[in-house]
């Protein structure tokens, strides 16, 4: 099963949020236009090596078990992409999404 699930910023900008349920997990993903953080499922080093030519701006927040969680953790890793556009490892998922509009 999946969910999705409008989520409104602090800048008033609406992202989608996506929840899909899986046997003994939930994969989650907050996206926009740009760009998106997502669970621990995100293989941010197939990213920045062997996708790189996608330019692929991502950050990856670990032990989330909810998109509420999701907004609110720390980054543990991110994209160069998403680097080159101010996100820092530590950010929280909220003030990355922001800066992914």
């Amino acid at each position: 099963m999946m969910n999705m699930v409008p989520i409104r910023l602090k800048n008033g900008a609406t992202v989608i949020g996506a929840e899909v349920f899986l046997p003994k997990t939930t994969l989650l993903s907050i996206s926009t236009d740009r760009g998106y953080i997502m669970c621990g499922a995100l293989d941010v080093g197939l990213l920045n090596e062997r996708l790189k030519d996608r330019q692929i701006i991502a950050g990856r927040a670990v032990g989330v078990r909810t998109l509420d969680e999701l907004l609110n953790a720390p980054l543990e890793s991110i994209t160069y992409e998403a680097e080159k556009i101010g996100i820092t490892i530590g950010m929280k998922g909220y003030d990355a999404l922001e800066l992914m509009l």
